[in-house]
């Protein structure tokens, strides 16, 4: 399968939901410490190799991108300086970013479209707030502070327009309601750091976190004394859960001990694949939503992969 090398090191990657052959990748010079940073927007052909339909470069590292859920060729992007960028594909190059949103006062971290309510979005950064945007607007609709360290990751619920997951190196999740004046729930999840968080899109219940403690765990909302379950076999802290978008017990995870594994939570032999083609850390994966088993990472070693499911990323 496909490979292409970047010449950052790459810290998210996501699958466009609108064609199944283009993903944009997020990377970093010099791991993200100090220096520039590069969107790659890349197509892939059925045949050969991964090829590159557009870049942007930011003066900063990027740490993560969402696709619009409204519009193909919006992409946003969450960049070091605290700044949001948004990029329309069908512009060329001199044209973007079409928007620069400068509000938080340290790193962005996370961005993540609203999948129901399709204008707005919500960026996650290190000054431990939450903002939420809607595209039309040149400043944040509103702020979400309660986290007492930095936001590492915010997902918006697959099936409410309103609910959103936050996750936080203070060790807690909150879940929150946009129509609510502060969060609707707090999770202590981990006992350390919380890196990621993603929600079942099958059971809009369900969430998947996880840790600098090595593992993940799936907890139900309704009740979350006991996590419903807690996936053992990462040796390092896990960087980044995502449940896939085709079967609702499947779950993928990237960590920095340079694998991708593959987990049923649902089963008790919960992981069913593990992929050790990186040479680095592994920060970025992602599952396409219109290609079951299609999966894409990215790594510190420069290098994005796309694969199916079952199969050797490395082979050609």
């Amino acid at each position: 399968m496909p490979v292409f090398k970047t010449p950052f090191n790459g810290y998210a990657v996501k699958f466009s939901p609108f064609y199944e052959h283009r993903l944009a990748v997020a990377t970093a010079q010099n791991f993200g410490i100090l220096g520039n940073g590069r969107v790659h927007v890349l197509d892939l052909s059925p045949a050969g190799p991964i090829s590159e339909f557009a870049a942007f470069d930011t003066a900063d590292a990027v740490y993560d991108l969402s696709w619009s859920e409204s519009h193909d060729s919006l992409l946003v992007a969450a960049v070091a300086d605290g700044s949001v960028k948004l990029y329309d594909l069908s512009l060329p190059p001199p044209s973007n970013p079409v928007r620069s949103l400068h509000e938080h006062t340290r790193e962005a971290h996370s961005a993540d479209y609203n999948p129901v309510r399709r204008d707005s979005f919500i960026t996650g950064s290190w000054d431990d707030t939450i903002k939420l945007w809607t595209i039309d607007r040149p400043t944040s609709v509103r702020t979400f502070k309660e986290h007492a360290y930095c936001v590492y990751s915010a997902t918006w619920n697959p099936r409410h327009a309103d609910v959103f997951a936050s996750a936080s190196g203070d060790c807690t999740v909150r879940i929150w309601d946009v129509r609510e004046p502060g969060s609707t729930m707090i999770l202590p999840a981990h006992e350390f750091e919380i890196l990621s968080c993603d929600w079942n899109k099958y059971d809009d219940c369900v969430i998947a976190t996880a840790s600098v403690d090595k593992s993940i765990k799936v907890w139900d909302v309704r009740s979350f004394r006991v996590p419903l379950a807690v996936l053992n076999g990462h040796s390092y802290a896990v960087r980044k859960v995502k449940f896939s978008p085709h079967r609702g017990s499947f779950i993928a995870s990237c960590s920095y001990d340079m694998t991708v594994c593959l987990w049923d939570y649902m089963v008790e032999d919960a992981l069913i694949g593990r992929y050790d083609h990186h040479t680095e850390f592994t920060v970025g994966v992602d599952m396409s939503v219109l290609v079951e088993g299609l999966l894409a990472s990215a790594g510190w070693d420069e290098l994005v992969y796309v694969w199916q499911h079952g199969t050797d990323p490395r082979a050609p």
